[in-house]
């Protein structure tokens, strides 16, 4: 699977867009890749791999 758009990537996770956007503020996941038009990029398993780090860390 290729790189995923922040609603692809929502839906993959059953989130909205805006807790997406709130992960990416909160620095708990970083896009794979920043468009020139400031659209975020993901890759699904790195995403998934920093929220398990990000849980680990909280606990």
């Amino acid at each position: 699977m290729g790189l995923l758009t922040t609603r692809e990537l929502a839906e993959q996770l059953s989130v909205s867009t805006r807790t997406v956007q709130r992960w990416v503020d909160r620095g708990w996941v970083a896009p794979e890749l920043t468009l020139p038009s400031g659209h975020y990029r993901f890759d699904l398993e790195n995403v998934k791999a920093q929220l398990r780090n990000q849980r680990q860390r909280d606990e």
